[in-house]
């Protein structure tokens, strides 16, 4: 088989030896220094490391004509002056003042130029690449394209393979050359399909000096702060030349494709940031994804072709399977899909297709058919229900005929305990019928019967296609009303399925994921009236709820994520947003018995109805709880407070110890969080909740150094001098004449990540702070009811007992409930301060759930749930820990446990950012996790104790994908 004899076929410079290019180098530049080859598919390149710095020694090709060598050193002088912010790689004068160079070799006549190294990192690899990276690769495309706009240079006449107004001509040429038919046959056929859509706009489409490879490979990159790599330069003019403007992008676009977790929707942050630099025209939107599948096809079969010339071209061969990916994904979504998605996220307006029937299909059908609710706040999916596979006809059970909506993203479709994201937009509707109706065709045309049974009619307007008809038409010519068939039966129900599209050329999906959704809605006309005679009124779609929220909700009261997912559904460890997207849950620990728990909903109901009121009235639940508080702590812990919260428990056993001892002075241990009332914020000093923390203390709190075995002050078998040194203080404390009235903190170090605290640690200081006095407050908010899974309570892992416990969180499983737990005399000390009351503590409907949350933890075997699961989840992290070295430490136990990531495990400095970053790729897999710590970079882990292995398997994959593949 012989190669194309096309005359622009470039073939690639001939191998130039170190040698031969240091000698070029010193004789034609003056510069001398060690040289090495840095690849090219059809230059030469050499990195050269000089006396005076760095460079690039760049041999053109032998069809680049020089004074197209000299334009592309203009063009980056012409760049420089208007982008002084971007680097780029400018020319050096050779020898006799010129930037291009002929020399000799072999009695080959080459040009070669002398370029600053610029330096950064290019983007190489097939990592994952952040919405921040995307955004940034498509803002410098906008800058390049937006000042290259006014560049001029004598125009080559020279055939440019990689101008895409060139790229059917080129495909057409290579592919029939490719050994690999099938592939060949598909990217023609690709390239044909985008060429018919880019046709009736080429003539419009604006025409500039582009840089014509804006790519992945072709930016040099700053490590952010964060790990991620953000371009900040430009290199590689090779391929500049006159072009559509739009053609940057495209290519820009194409280059995303690759990586890691990418798919076509990945492009949309280039997309828009390109267009806020360079407005894009609507036939530049119009072309846009046929020319990234262009791009493609020409990478794909360009490669190929420079591998068969140059097989021992290491270069070209390793882009062999990038290439193909990107042509894999830019075609697997029709272009039009993408061109309608593309004008949703630049919003612009999408064409309206309407849909007139001539003929009721149904004219049996009442008009008034009641729609279905399948979407995530569905009132009748609760308990897991949309788990189940009949939950959609379920749901219409006992209903005449009943409609699934438009457009809906069903809560039914949702999958749980993966990281793809499943397909849940409607692109059709469902009718649901108790006995079969006869279906008529609502316009003429023509009716093809499938032969999995789907019917599709296609007349004038969008395509019909029906799923669940009995059908005894052939296939062939319809005339307007014609019988169709019956609605089939499945299951003792008749269900018909109907879809609308305006692609002609293919079956469309039923459903689209949400990344796609307004594409696929754009050409997926709503098929509702051709069943009930009219459109339908629908809920519209709460766009702007989070700019509602920061309008009237105090944005002091801050959310997770910058961009947060809208939670409304919860289930067991699982949340599912409104788009039906499911996430397993890494982070609820209020949530202790897991989201939507049967047995507490009902419960809530039931004494809902009864009663509530408040717990100066007398009624049995109050009592019950208090019993059973009190029943699962040491003897002489006998006296329980039922209040509302975390923070409101600690500001009372704070006030307790105040009146027991009669003084305020109270010792607190540092990076510690306690709540939010005045004496509990007083006691925290977490620099991550407040900054101020430590600097903002009423006089009467001190402060001991956090007992932090990994990165305190005292590490490894020196932690256990915390202790001597936190007892050393509260006796200094005493002898200054302000001894402490209580000593609090976590009996398990909570904010810090699940750290235990050292052995005989609490022992110590209790026994210090009762010699002063003094008494010891245990806050197991966040550690106490099991989640340890050794115990049930954190201060018996240190074989003390405290003179108050502070309980909440857990308490309530989400319902505002919390707890002080003391000695009789210590809560009697109080009524020196008068009363105490809690409008809503002890409740009747607070004092059940209560009660409600201990049985299940008892009848669910919570807490060996979580020592088990916790077990296995912490293995699997330390397996992690030994191949990934961001993580410096893995903390914890049963379902409290903490994942600490340090840039450099001597130093142990925070990668705080990087655990940021890692927080939002994690949700892009649909995991829930944030960081903790006062550094910010411990992944907080803290489930519900429902959480099973193979959700935990889930978690540990998806944490080893991002720290392998990139966050």
């Amino acid at each position: 088989m012989g190669l194309p004899s096309t005359n622009w076929l470039v073939r690639p410079v001939a191998p130039i030896d170190e040698a031969g290019a240091s000698a070029v180098l010193a004789t034609r530049f003056g510069v001398r220094g060690t040289v090495r080859d840095l690849g090219s598919q059809q230059d030469r390149n050499y990195g050269v490391r000089g006396e005076a710095g760095e460079y690039v020694l760049k041999v053109a090709n032998p069809a680049t004509r020089t004074a197209e060598l000299r334009s592309q050193c203009d063009a980056v002088e012409h760049l420089a002056h208007a982008l002084p912010g971007v680097r780029l790689p400018r020319a050096r004068p050779g020898a006799d003042g010129d930037v291009v160079q002929p020399f000799l070799v072999d009695g080959a006549a080459l040009s070669c130029r002398l370029l600053d190294f610029v330096p950064g990192e290019p983007i190489m690899d097939s990592r994952y690449l952040a919405p921040a990276v995307v955004a940034r690769l498509g803002e410098l495309a906008g800058q390049i394209a937006a000042a290259l706009a006014d560049f001029t240079a004598p125009e080559t006449d020279r055939f440019r393979p990689w101008d895409l107004r060139n790229a059917l001509e080129v495909i057409e040429a290579l592919a029939p050359h490719w050994p690999d038919r099938a592939r060949a046959d598909r990217v023609l056929c690709a390239a044909r399909t985008a060429h018919a859509l880019v046709e009736p706009h080429a003539k419009d489409l604006p025409v500039q000096f582009v840089h014509g490879d804006i790519t992945d490979n072709n930016v040099v990159c700053e490590t952010a702060r964060d790990g991620r790599r953000m371009p900040v330069g430009v290199i590689d003019f090779g391929d500049l030349g006159t072009g559509w403007t739009v053609a940057e992008l495209a290519v820009t676009c194409t280059s995303v494709l690759h990586h890691h977790g990418s798919g076509p929707a990945s492009v949309l942050p280039a997309v828009r940031a390109f267009d806020a630099v360079r407005p894009l025209a609507d036939g530049e939107s119009a072309v846009l994804w046929p020319l990234v599948v262009l791009r493609a096809a020409v990478m794909v079969v360009s490669g190929q072709y420079d591998v068969l010339q140059d097989p021992d071209n290491g270069y070209a061969s390793a882009a062999l399977d990038r290439e193909w990916a990107m042509f894999e994904s830019a075609v697997s979504v029709p272009a039009e899909v993408m061109t309608a998605q593309l004008r949703e996220t630049l919003g612009r307006p999408q064409p309206q297709v309407a849909v007139v029937p001539a003929h009721r299909m149904l004219p049996d059908l009442p008009d008034d058919v009641p729609a279905l609710d399948l979407s995530a706040q569905s009132d009748d999916l609760h308990t897991g229900r949309w788990l189940e596979a009949d939950a959609e006809a379920a749901q219409a059970s006992g209903l005449a005929a009943a409609r699934t909506r438009h457009g809906e993203f069903r809560l039914t479709r949702t999958t749980i305990d993966t990281t793809d994201a499943p397909a849940t937009c409607a692109l059709g509707v469902d009718l649901h019928l108790a006995d079969p109706l006869e279906v008529y065709a609502p316009w003429a045309g023509t009716l093809t019967r499938h032969a999995d049974g789907t019917l599709d009619l296609r007349g004038e307007g969008p395509v019909l296609w029906l799923y669940g008809v009995d059908s005894p038409a052939a296939s062939g010519p319809i005339t307007t009303g014609q019988p169709l068939g019956t609605v089939a039966e499945r299951d003792g129900r008749h269900t018909l399925g109907l879809q609308l599209s305006t692609l002609a050329d293919r079956h469309p999906p039923r459903f689209a994921t949400p990344d796609l959704a307004a594409g696929w809605l754009a050409l997926s006309p709503d098929p509702t009236r051709l069943i009930t005679g009219h459109d339908p009124v629908e809920p519209s779609a709460d766009t702007d709820l989070l700019a509602r929220r920061d309008r009237a909700f105090a944005p002091v009261q801050e959310h997770y994520y910058d961009d947060p997912p809208r939670i409304e559904r919860g289930w067991r460890h699982h949340l599912v947003d409104a788009q039906g997207r499911g996430h397993l849950d890494m982070l609820n620990n209020v949530s202790i018995l897991g989201h939507g728990h049967p047995a507490l909903s009902d419960a809530v109901h039931r004494q809902w109805r009864r009663l509530n009121t408040n717990s100066r009235f007398h009624y049995g639940s109050v009592v019950e709880l208090s019993e059973r508080l009190a029943a699962l702590l040491p003897e002489e812990l006998d006296t329980v407070f039922l209040v509302n919260s975390g923070s409101e428990a600690v500001d009372l056993a704070l006030r307790l110890a105040w009146a027991a001892t009669g003084r305020q002075d109270t010792v607190a241990v540092e990076e510690a969080y306690h709540g939010w009332t005045y004496a509990s914020d007083a006691v925290s000093t977490s620099i991550a909740d407040n900054p101020n923390a430590l600097s903002s203390r009423p006089s009467w709190v001190h402060t001991v150094a956090a007992p932090n075995s990994y990165r305190g002050s005292r590490r490894g078998a020196e932690a256990r001098r915390y202790a001597p040194e936190a007892v050393a203080r509260i006796t200094e404390l005493a002898e200054q004449g302000h001894p402490p009235a209580a000593f609090i903190s976590e009996p398990f170090y909570g904010n810090a990540g699940g750290i235990p605290l050292p052995d005989g640690y609490l022992r110590q200081v209790y026994d210090a702070t009762r010699a002063v006095g003094g008494l010891c407050i245990a806050d197991e908010v966040q550690v106490g009811y099991g989640r340890l899974g050794t115990h049930f309570w954190g201060f018996e892992q240190q074989g003390v007992v405290p003179d108050i416990v502070t309980v909440a969180k857990a308490m309530g499983n989400g319902h505002p409930l919390g707890a002080v737990i003391t000695r009789r005399e210590i809560a009697d000390a109080y009524r020196s301060q008068g009363y105490f009351f809690s409008s809503a503590g002890g409740s009747p409907v607070s004092s059940v759930v209560g009660l409600t949350v201990l049985d299940v933890l008892r009848d669910e075997r919570l807490q060996d749930n979580a020592l088990e699961v916790g077990g296995y989840l912490k293995q699997r992290l330390e397996e992690l820990a030994a191949r990934h070295p961001l993580i410096g430490a893995v903390h914890g136990s049963g379902l409290y446990l903490g994942v600490e990531f340090v840039r450099d495990r001597e130093t142990l400095e925070p990668a705080t950012e990087e655990t940021a970053a890692i927080c939002d790729r994690l949700r892009e897999l649909g995991v829930i996790v944030q960081p903790t710590s006062d550094r910010q970079c411990v992944l907080k882990i803290k489930p519900p104790m429902c959480l099973t292995r193979q959700s935990a398997d889930v978690f540990a994959a998806a944490l080893d994908d991002v720290l392998t593949n990139g966050w």
